[in-house]
Parts: structure tokens; C-alpha cells; sequence
């Protein structure tokens, strides 16, 4: 992409609105806009962001055996007093009437909307384990708003909800959420953490959120510090081998892991004192495993093998994209911007031309342009005629992990300047090299 045809509105000074360095850099970088208190624009910046996230999500969802499907936005009321959360879920809700005078609302989840759809098609234990998934913007009207997109209004979910005979196979089912979702935040380059946690509204008696460390993050943990040093579960992990997989549940969940709400003094007193860690926190991910507490109000059910009818158990499994982003800048970013993780960066290589209308570094840019798109890398031409401080700053703060610099000076030894974006490291390589030392 040639970044004189692309919108990239970045800004120099820092917006006054800005409380948290993610939302000062994410509206800097020109990554998104407020168009009203908790509610964003995503710009194509951003949104390649988004996009990223999402298909890794989706990518380890389905390796874990979730489908996926989607749901609309508005829901009937009707469903949700049937599982009695209507009148009990307060004012977050976003509650309208259609023209027809019917009760609607803005789904804030979708625990209802998903149970009425698995008691309509499906009867049998034979029908069984099932989860299903999908990626959709919910809206939750938040008293106050604030830190951007860490906590808007309008914001996007992945939410999972797994179906299952009795509680054992629905454990079985958590487990397969716990494990994919320690391999999908280690995928986009965060160690994020297993704490117990309150299942709140949702409901339930087991509950883990899933937290990331950043000094700047909105609560405050406590766990071993062994958690940072913990193997990531493999990629062939077997999502069908429950003793498996109940060991790395068993290994992640077996130390002592807890935010400020759940935090035991006690307990964490009696760790070393070298093995204690007190941190900030963000929470990136919640699981939950809640029984029957839909499926019997609103009658899903399955005939088992004895022949009776069994409300099925269900879990549900929240990780919020939209949030994902602010949570990686806050644990990722310097005084210059933003450093971005390979997996997720919106383009791999920012390519800068020093001397635009000069034929040789046109010419240079042009080669490595072709043949970085295609070798696979998302580049992003900065062809502008602007000034080579103004260049660089601006690389810095969209943060991408790769600059690729050409300038008259160097290139007139047949040589153009690598810097890696997360170090600062710079050096000079051959033209023809530059593919080369990226792919090492």
C-alpha cells in the first residue's frame, strides 16, 4: 500500500481526551475516531488490526473444534425473560421497541439468543459436544466510558458457548476454551495469566479471566512468578484427550494466580518472597461454566442414553478484539509509539523514501516494494513527499516491526538501512539482501 493513496490521519499533538497511552496512540496513529462517548470509527489502520486479531481467534478456535456462526446484534426480549435476566441485568442494557411496540435490546451477550438455537435443532446426546462461535459487535451502556476502545460502548466480542450431556463432559469442554485461549493471546505476542474470577451476571461456579501485565492496567494482581515462564501448549496439542488436557489446566491453575477482587493475603503471604509477583493488570479474555442455569429455564434439552430428557450443560467464552488492541499497546509501546507484535502488526514493513523524484531511490523502492508483496509481507510505501525526519517519526508511531529506509546517501553504495522497530537496532544491508534478512 502506498501510503500517498492510503487514510492514515495521524496527529502530531496529543488529544486532550486521552487518559491511557493506548488511546492517546490508537487515536495518534490514526487507528481509530470517537464519534460519541464509547462508540469508535475503526480506520483502516486499525481495522487491519482488528482483522488480524480476529483471525487468529478464529484460527485457534477452530483447531479447538468450535463452529462458528453469527448472530444479529438485536435480540427479542422474550428470551431473555425466559431465563429471567431481563428485569436483572440492570441498566448496561440497551433496552428499544421496534415499531410495532415489541421489546427489543441491543445484545450485551448472546447466552439466550444461542440456547434458543440449540433447543430448535438439536434432541439427541448423540448431537453432542457442540460449541459454537462467532465474532460480533455488542453494546453495553456503560456508566462511564473511558480509556477508549479498552472500555466503550459499542464493542467487539468473540463469544463461544459449549453444549454438553453432564458436567464432566462440559468440563472437558472449558478445558479445550483454557487451552485455546492460552495458545491465541501467546500467538499475538502476550503471556497472559489464568486467574479465578467471579462469574458476576453471567453466572455460574467456574470462572477464569485471562489477564495480561501493564503497569498501566486498571487492576491490580497477584500470582507466581513461575506463570511467566510457562510453556505455551504445542500447536498438535490433542483438543480429544480430556487427561491431557485436564493436566495443563491442572499445571496453569495449580499456582497461586488472583486479581485484587479474589485476592487471599493469606495465601499469597505464604509464597517466597522470590516468588511473588504484584503487578497491574488487563483482563483480555473470560471463561465461564454455568450449568443449566439457561437450559433449564428455557427448556434445551436432550434425550439422553437412559431415554429421558437432560437439560444440556453450557459454558460461554468472551475475548473482547476491540479490547485486545488498547491491552497489546499498553503492554507494547515506547515514547515514540507504538510496537506492534509481528503476528498482529497491520503491515510487516514500513518502506521509506528519503529522496522522492530522485530516480534512483524511486527506482530501489519500487524493486523492494515488488518483490517484499511478493514474497508474502504487507508493506507500507511511505512514497510522500515529506521531509525524512517526519518519515521516521511517523514509522515509530504506527509501530510497525520492520523499516525499510533508502536514502541517496547509502544507496549510493548499494546499500539500504534495516531498523527493527521493538529493539532500535539499525543496519546496513545490499539491496538484494533486504528479503533475505527479513525472513532470517
Amino acid at each position: 500500500m502506498r501510503l500517498s493513496r492510503y487514510f492514515l490521519p495521524t496527529l502530531r499533538e496529543t488529544p486532550r481526551e486521552a487518559e491511557i497511552v493506548s488511546h492517546r496512540l490508537m487515536l495518534r496513529a490514526g487507528m481509530v475516531r470517537q464519534q460519541s462517548a464509547g462508540i469508535f470509527s475503526w480506520l483502516p489502520l486499525g481495522l487491519r488490526v482488528l482483522n488480524k486479531i480476529n483471525a487468529i481467534i478464529r484460527e485457534e478456535q477452530n483447531r479447538a473444534g468450535a463452529v462458528e456462526i453469527l448472530m444479529p446484534t438485536i435480540q427479542s426480549a422474550d428470551l431473555w425473560r425466559e431465563s429471567g435476566r431481563y428485569e436483572a441485568y440492570g441498566k448496561e442494557m440497551l433496552r428499544i421497541r421496534d415499531r410495532h411496540e415489541r421489546d427489543m435490546l441491543f445484545g450485551p451477550t448472546n447466552e439466550e439468543m444461542v440456547t434458543d438455537i440449540f433447543r430448535t435443532y438439536l434432541r439427541s446426546y448423540k448431537d453432542l459436544p457442540l460449541n459454537l462461535y462467532h465474532i460480533q459487535w455488542k453494546f453495553r451502556d456503560e456508566i462511564r466510558p473511558r480509556f477508549g476502545t479498552m472500555r466503550s460502548r459499542e464493542f467487539l466480542m468473540k463469544d463461544a458457548y459449549s453444549f454438553d450431556l453432564d458436567k464432566e463432559s462440559a468440563r472437558h469442554a472449558y478445558n479445550r476454551m483454557f487451552v485455546a485461549y492460552l495458545r491465541t493471546f501467546a500467538r499475538m505476542g502476550l503471556r497472559a495469566i489464568p486467574m479465578q474470577a467471579d462469574t458476576g451476571p453471567i453466572g455460574g461456579d467456574l470462572s477464569h479471566e485471562f489477564i495480561i501485565l501493564a503497569s498501566t492496567g486498571e487492576s491490580e494482581v497477584f500470582c507466581d512468578k513461575a506463570y511467566l515462564d510457562f510453556d505455551t501448549p504445542a500447536a498438535e496439542t490433542d483438543f480429544e484427550d480430556r487427561a491431557g488436557l485436564q493436566g495443563i489446566v491442572d499445571a496453569w491453575t495449580a499456582r497461586y494466580a488472583a486479581t485484587d477482587e479474589k485476592h487471599d493475603e493469606a495465601a499469597f503471604a505464604a509464597l517466597p518472597d522470590a516468588d511473588k509477583l504484584s503487578a497491574r493488570g488487563i483482563e483480555v479474555g473470560h471463561i465461564f461454566y454455568f450449568g443449566t442455569k439457561y437450559s433449564e429455564p428455557m427448556r434445551a434439552v436432550v434425550t439422553g442414553p437412559d431415554g429421558k430428557e437432560h437439560p444440556v450443560h453450557m459454558g460461554s467464552y468472551g475475548i473482547g478484539p476491540s479490547r485486545l488492541v488498547p491491552a497489546i499497546i499498553e503492554a507494547s509501546h515506547d515514547e515514540a509509539g507504538v510496537i506492534w507484535p509481528d503476528a498482529i502488526a497491520p503491515f510487516h514493513v514500513a518502506l521509506l523514501n528519503l529522496k522522492p523524484g530522485d530516480p534512483a531511490t524511486d527506482g530501489a523502492c519500487e524493486t523492494l516494494y515488488a518483490a517484499l508483496g511478493a514474497a508474502g509481507y504487507d508493506v507500507l510505501y511511505d512514497d510522500r513527499e515529506e521531509r525524512p525526519g517526519a518519515k521516521f517519526a511517523n514509522a515509530d508511531l504506527i509501530g510497525l516491526p520492520w523499516q525499510v529506509i533508502v536514502g541517496p546517501k547509502s544507496l549510493a553504495d548499494g546499500k539500504i538501512e534495516m531498523k527493527r522497530r521493538a529493539t532500535g537496532a539499525r543496519e546496513l544491508v545490499a539491496v538484494d539482501d533486504c528479503l533475505a534478512r527479513l525472513k532470517a
